[in-house]
């Protein structure tokens, strides 16, 4: 399983989470689960290849976030 958490300043706004609702039913394969208090999101995959880690950060860049990466890229993404 892979695993990614995203900071985005701004993504508490209601509007911004519908927005990165309608981004993420473009990945069906990818389970998220947002912390709107902190502004996070935490994306988990069960494989490598599904999607890159550029489209999740574009999902970000889409609805005029600007994300940031916590932690280390997954090996199976680099």
């Amino acid at each position: 399983m892979i695993e990614i958490e995203v900071y985005a300043r701004g993504l508490r706004a209601e509007s911004r989470l519908l927005e990165l609702r309608g981004q993420m039913d473009l990945f069906p394969q990818v389970r998220y689960k947002v912390d709107a208090h902190h502004d996070l999101v935490y994306f988990e995959m069960d494989e490598a290849g599904t999607v890159t880690l550029s489209q999740l950060m574009e999902v970000f860049t889409n609805i005029s976030l600007e994300p940031r990466l916590v932690g280390q890229v997954p090996e199976a993404l680099q």
